[in-house]
Order: structure tokens, then sequence, then C-alpha cells
């Protein structure tokens, strides 16, 4: 299976919480005693849905085929103040970065940012009360009690952003896959045709004294990507979660850099303003194909944010590149 069909960053789910258990309607009875009092037991809550982050998970892939989920239902309650079993809780494992919505107004529920976080998607219904709570110095032996509250049922969206200290931008074919292969481990597919990456790819980057930081290849933006076209908006989500952005254009592209980069940006801005708040470096890719005339020439048109002239292939500028992104990620 490649990499493409394992990474699955959005699912919609349909939840079923357990109903809570009855509470009893039980009157103490012996052999010594015929007409006691009250003493049932209230109902077990009904099982919750749960997400649990979980750091060694990076897609939905295991939810995509899981329509859906239900919890278990509480039990009743008992005689002698015996309160019934708690329905089974549905427990789902997530990557980090999971965002849950609902999926009839999509507003977002919570997010899972921490390892072994815990939140309720979906609560389970109350257990109800059992007759013992009823008795009043005017009625002793209240021969009633609650029923248990129904659980719900909703369907649910799950959508993933990727975590990430460093987001590589650029338009496809700018070299990002290249990059990422070169400072991690990570093994992109790389090849000279547009969305050869259609998943992001993340990468670890070992830095001086043990240090590192996360690096994510997303996928290629075009001209339109905000209003969907392309791989669009799909993907650009996945840069709202990253640290820094480090925006790739090739040297031998057909605009200017300034121009490039604008047309970046304002895809970017078109998705979501709050991007623009985040710090930009600027990367000119595939610079073993300058000359130092050719280079200072292309200087004076760069945008006024911080950049390097890199060579993936020829370890041209990495090491300075490193350095930019560790003391912009830590500034």
């Amino acid at each position: 299976m490649s990499q493409g069909s394992n990474f699955v960053d959005y699912v919609k789910i349909c939840c079923r919480s357990g109903k809570g258990g009855a509470g009893s309607a039980h009157l103490h009875r012996d052999k010594f005693t015929m007409t006691g009092g009250p003493d049932g037991g209230d109902g077990g809550r009904g099982g919750h849905i749960i997400l649990k982050g979980n750091a060694q998970f990076w897609t939905l892939l295991h939810l995509k085929y899981r329509k859906h989920i239900i919890a278990g239902d509480g039990d009743s309650g008992g005689s002698s103040h015996k309160s019934g079993k708690t329905g089974r809780d549905e427990i789902l494992e997530v990557p980090l970065g999971t965002i849950a919505r609902d999926a009839e107004t999509g507003d977002v529920i919570f997010e899972i940012t921490e390892d072994g976080e815990t939140r309720i998607l979906t609560p389970g219904g109350r257990g109800g009360l059992g007759n013992a709570h009823f008795k009043t110095p005017t009625l002793q032996t209240p021969r009633f009690a609650q029923p248990g509250e129904p659980g719900r049922e909703e369907w649910m969206i799950l959508e993933l952003k990727v975590l990430a200290d460093v987001g590589l931008v650029g338009f496809p074919n700018a070299g990002k896959s290249t990059l990422l292969s070169v400072l991690s481990a990570a093994k992109p597919e790389i090849a000279d045709y547009p969305f050869t990456t259609i998943v992001p790819n993340l990468g670890m980057v070992s830095y001086r004294d043990g240090r590192s930081f996360v690096m994510a290849d997303i996928p290629g933006i075009i001209e339109g990507a905000s209003k969907g076209k392309g791989l669009g908006f799909r993907f650009l989500r996945h840069i709202e979660r990253n640290s820094v952005l480090l925006f790739m254009i090739p040297a031998d592209t057909s605009r200017s850099i300034r121009e490039e980069y604008e047309i970046l940006k304002n895809e970017l801005r078109e998705f979501n303003p709050e991007l623009m708040h985040k710090p930009h470096l600027l990367a000119i890719t595939k610079a073993d194909l300058l000359d130092e005339e050719l280079e200072a020439e292309m200087a004076l048109e760069c945008p006024k944010i911080p950049y390097l002239f890199i060579s993936s292939v020829a370890q041209k500028g990495i090491p300075a590149l490193k350095d930019l992104i560790w003391k912009t990620i830590n500034s």
C-alpha cells in the first residue's frame, strides 16, 4: 500500500453513546422485615465515546471504515442500594492535531493536542436515580424510580491538521520533497511532475547537540488553491498548525522571486489571514544553477524577509538554513 492510500486526514463517523440504566424501585424485604423502606440503587451511566491522543499515530486510516461507533448501555440499579454497572466506553485513539466537529453545524467541539489527552466526544446517558432518593417524611415508601437518560446518536467529523515546527510552502516542483529527504530520514516520493506529493510528509530534522525539529512537506500549492483548485484547501489546512512557514521558490522560476512569493502568500491569506502572522522564511532552491553574479541580481528582487540561496543536491546553504530555522522557531 502506498503512503498516499495510507494517509487519511478526514473521517465522518456516526457516534451512538450508551443509554443510562434505570433506577430501581425496590423495597427492602428479608425474613425479619416484611414492609421495609426503599433500597433501590441507581442505574449505571451509559458508555461515552471518547477520543484519546496518541503520538504514535499520524493518520485517521484506522477509523476510515468504522462508520458506526457504538458504546455500551448502563445496567439498571439493584436492591440493597446497589448501583448498576456503567456502560462500556468506546475509546478512539487519534493522532495529535485531530479536531472534532459537529457534522451538522460544522462547529469545532475540541482539539486533541497532547499524547494521552482524553476528551468525551459523545457522552452517555445518565443513570436513573433509585427510589431511595425519593423518600421524604411524608412519603416513606416511594414505589417509583427514575428511568435512565437515552444515549445520543450524532454524526461527527474528525479532521487532522499536521503538527510540525516548519511547514514547507511552494508551487509543485519547488524542491520541497528533495529538501525534506536531505534534511531528515523521511523518504517522500520525488519526481519532476506536479503533485508528486499528494499527502503531507513529516520529517524529524536533527540539529546540534541532540536537538531536533519537525518539518512538514505540504502538497504543492497552485493559484486558486484557496478556492479549492488543484489539491486545494484540503491541504492548506495543514499549514495552519506550523510555527514557521518556509517558502520555497526555485531559482529557475519563470516569474520574479518577489512575484512568486506574493502569489503564494495571497493563496495563504485567502485561506486564513492568520497565516500572515506566522514567521515567514524564504529558500531560493536549485541555487547550484546560479553563478555569483546571477545570485546577486536575484537577491535584489527578494521580498523583505529572511532568505537564503540553497541547493539540496549540492548541499549548498543547508547548514545555514537549519540555523535560520532553529533561531526562528526559538525566537
